[in-house]
């Protein structure tokens, strides 16, 4: 079964639910939800990535995630740390995170894949062109599915060069990542390439803005948060049908759903 990871955004800014769970309470309470929703994995972050987002520092982030990981580790969830900080993702691992999700793959804190070989955990590794502020000057493409891939690729080695074995690494693609809308389902189309490498692949689709501009074509109205929601369980449904491991999403009762009627039509 695709693995199902629950986004907990500790931060007054994030794209889609920013200030709802910035307090300690509210963040635990909602990633003990998610988990009672079906989230086997919870990410927890403390920085928002949402385009034109501004960077902060590690201890600021450090001070939102912490609390909200020691809860909900001792409480039984398996963790995931969404940080571009290696002291960060060190600290978060000594407060019960067994994941790091680096969306810069490393790219933006040189110490990240050392850290990550020296604490033993697995790695996920996001495609990455820059940060927030700038990102978009980078959605440049002769192919997006085969140069992400070999973007990755080059990842991977630098992961293997660090001490970090394949098994251990999860790629992601950066859907939305230096990526604008056709992009993103081109990418998406080449995901097979991409899950032919070998190692687990996590999509993250949950939401983003190239799903609202989808359904707002043709004059359909404003895309709520609902009808996000419901594309992204399909998109799940899709990765998971071209062998992505995992799958990044908000809604986590409503790709859980989808994935197991999916379940059920191919078992029968």
């Amino acid at each position: 079964m695709t693995v199902i990871m629950g986004a907990v955004n500790v931060t007054p800014d994030s794209f889609s639910d920013g200030g709802r769970y910035l307090q300690t309470d509210a963040a635990v309470a909602h990633g003990l939800q998610l988990r009672a929703d079906g989230a086997d994995i919870l990410d927890i972050g403390g920085e928002s990535t949402r385009p034109g987002a501004a960077r902060i520092d590690p201890a600021e982030e450090q001070r939102r995630v912490l609390p909200v990981i020691r809860e909900l580790a001792a409480a039984g969830a398996v963790i995931s740390v969404d940080t571009m900080h290696a002291s960060t993702a060190a600290a978060s691992v000594e407060a019960g995170a067994r994941i790091i999700n680096d969306v810069a793959g490393g790219l933006a804190d040189p110490d990240m894949l050392r850290v990550a070989a020296d604490l033993d955990v697995d790695l996920v590794i996001s495609h990455w062109r820059g940060h927030s502020d700038d990102m978009y000057a980078q959605a440049r493409y002769d192919d997006v599915a085969r140069d992400v891939t070999t973007e990755l690729v080059d990842r991977l080695e630098a992961a293997a060069q660090a001490g970090i074995p394949p098994a251990r690494i999860i790629l992601d693609p950066g859907i939305g990542f230096a990526k604008r809308g056709i992009q993103n389902w081109q990418m998406l189309h080449g995901l097979p390439t991409l899950v032919g490498l070998g190692p687990r692949v996590l999509i993250g689709t949950s939401r983003k803005r190239f799903l609202a501009d989808l359904l707002e074509e043709g004059g359909a109205g404003e895309a709520s948060e609902a009808r996000r929601d419901l594309a992204t369980a399909v998109a799940s449904v899709l990765g998971a049908q071209a062998g992505v491991w995992g799958v990044r999403v908000h809604d986590v009762a409503a790709t859980r759903d989808a994935l197991r009627v999916w379940q059920a039509w191919s078992n029968r």
